[in-house]
């Protein structure tokens, strides 16, 4: 390659006064341009081919950031262990709430009370309360409890206690709670087909939420 270079350079230069000298010092001097830019060109095709793929991070997404478990908070009142209110996760069961609470006392049934009914925030659930009493007045069904009943966990039996409620009507408040959830007023009972003003004043001292 060097003599080739210096073959260059001698056609280049051949009408120019240049000694052996000037030439000799010429080729060496292309030489290592040459030399450079080979080295150069090696280099850079090497660390072109070295340069690591970056892969994108996966973030976690806004939605998953902002989640937070959702509890509903309800009162276990009545013959169970451990009393109270009780922080329980949305979702949970009357059952679950009776287990939060210690369980019910030995030998006090459950019967009375839809262990499998959705608990809502604010629920009240009483234990082991006092069963209805039921009084027959000349030819008119009339129905009598101490106990105040919670139209949001009655079961259909609870609701047939109350005066002036039968089956038929016991069966539509259940069904008019399944579809639209737990009733948010006493006054929604109002809502339920056939509940009339006069049949909601009787059983309004003998319910709660």
């Amino acid at each position: 390659m060097m003599s080739q270079l210096r073959q260059w350079i001698d056609d280049r230069t051949l009408h120019l006064e240049f000694t052996a000298e000037h030439k000799r010092g010429l080729a060496i001097i292309s030489g290592l341009f040459l030399a450079v830019g080979v080295l150069y060109f090696t280099l850079a095709q090497g660390a072109s081919q070295a340069s690591p793929t970056i892969s994108p991070i996966a973030l976690p997404s806004k939605a998953a950031a902002m989640a937070i478990p959702t509890f509903v908070v309800v009162d276990v009142s009545g013959k169970v262990a451990e009393p109270g209110v009780y922080s329980l996760p949305k979702g949970s069961r009357a059952i679950d709430a009776i287990k939060a609470a210690g369980n019910a006392l030995s030998g006090v049934s459950l019967t009375d009370i839809n262990l499998a009914s959705l608990l809502f925030d604010g629920e009240q659930i009483v234990v082991g309360a006092p069963a209805p009493v039921v009084t027959a007045h000349k030819s008119t069904k009339s129905k009598a409890s101490s106990a105040i009943i919670g139209i949001n966990s009655a079961t259909q039996a609870q609701l047939e206690s109350l005066p002036g409620i039968g089956p038929v009507m016991a069966a539509r408040i259940l069904a008019y709670r399944s579809k639209s959830g737990p009733f948010a007023s006493l006054d929604d009972l109002k809502k339920v087909s056939g509940m009339g003003k006069a049949k909601y004043s009787e059983i309004l001292p003998h319910i709660r939420l």
